[in-house]
């Protein structure tokens, strides 16, 4: 957009976050926010950062966002700084990862910058403090937030394959005073994780979790799924009566227009390289399902929103953007998408979603 950006202090901070090693410093602003919850500064945060404006307003899976742009799974693994990241001006916050048990996650380094790609892989393992002690943080969270709390559950590495159930089961019932339900499948850095995508296991592990109360409750799909293998989890979906998809998780695929050594390493990838198969995975499943879609993937700038907005996402989530962009960013991207919204003609995001299906 044409807006001017004036330098902020984390333009100032982020060279020397960025001397640091990824995780690190992701751990540093986590300090950081933590420091300043509860604190004037994080009314000072929401006042500064957050665009009130009734256009911006969505309604999915029975949810109301104040805003369409949430913080995407990953970022709050633990469930510590949600109040902080609303106060940043994000419209929802999805937590975890959470697993039944608490999980040292894989040895380090696990995380990569790729900054010549705007993008990171990680290869973290579902690091977490597990259901137990998550549990409380959401429900703390829940009742105090004004935007919606949304949980993401994976499964525990030692839980086996035929347990799954189970195992998904356990998190819920423990988290269970969360706004809404993310069951993850698709991350890449569970062994066999992605097993649980095919259909019957898919319908028997969201079918557990619905008759247990689970809702609203969505899926998280991978990118690397083929056409038909994603028909047929939207075809669950359907059968199920679920209330959302999440398009999408990282990629293990590496583009060959990236340009950073860290290109190579194993994990998951993220950012920039990833936005324009997410989005196109986005009207892949809103094309073929009247259930809400969370639009995921690249998302770093109100273009790069809207564009999946259009293409059928009733909201977007971040995470990588946040990294390079820093804490301003949900203001950003909201403020500019008011700009896109009027430009287009349209009287609120609403209906802008869909608007290229």
């Amino acid at each position: 957009m044409g807006r001017s950006r004036s330098p902020t202090l984390y333009d100032v901070a982020k060279p020397l976050l960025f001397s640091l090693p990824p995780e690190t410093a992701h751990e540093t602003v986590h300090l950081g926010l933590g420091a300043v919850r509860g604190t004037r500064v994080e009314s000072w945060l929401r006042r500064r950062l957050a665009v009130d404006d009734d256009r911006l307003a969505v309604e999915a899976f029975g949810q109301s966002f104040p805003s369409p742009v949430g913080v995407a799974a990953g970022f709050d693994k633990n469930a510590r700084i949600a109040p902080v990241l609303a106060a940043l001006g994000f419209g929802h916050v999805e937590v975890g990862g959470v697993t039944a048990e608490r999980q040292a996650g894989n040895p380090r380094p696990r995380m990569f910058r790729l900054a010549a790609d705007r993008a990171l892989v990680n290869r973290m393992g579902f690091n977490n403090d597990g259901a137990d002690e998550i549990g409380p943080r959401v429900t703390e969270h829940a009742a105090a937030l004004d935007v919606p709390l949304g949980v993401n559950i994976g499964k525990s590495k030692s839980a086996p394959l035929e347990s799954a159930e189970d195992d998904y089961l356990y998190t819920y019932e423990r988290v269970s005073d969360g706004d809404f339900f993310v069951v993850n499948v698709s991350s890449p850095n569970t062994p066999g994780l992605r097993d649980l995508q095919n259909r019957d296991r898919l319908a028997s592990i969201l079918g557990t979790l619905r008759d247990a109360g689970a809702d609203p409750l969505l899926v998280k799909l991978s990118p690397d799924l083929g056409e038909g293998a994603i028909e047929d989890a939207i075809a669950v979906v359907n059968d199920l009566d679920l209330d959302g998809i999440v398009a999408t998780n990282t990629t293990t695929r590496r583009p060959v227009s990236l340009q950073s050594p860290n290109a190579t390493e194993e994990g998951g990838l993220s950012g920039a390289p990833l936005e324009r198969h997410a989005t196109g995975t986005v009207r892949f499943a809103a094309e073929r399902t009247d259930v809400p879609v969370v639009g995921v993937g690249g998302v770093a700038s109100a273009e790069g929103a809207y564009a999946k907005l259009r293409a059928g996402a009733s909201v977007v989530q971040l995470y990588t953007g946040l990294v390079y962009e820093g804490p301003t960013l949900a203001r950003n991207i909201n403020r500019d998408l008011l700009e896109l919204l009027e430009r287009d003609g349209f009287d609120s995001v609403a209906d802008a979603v869909g608007a290229d299906l």
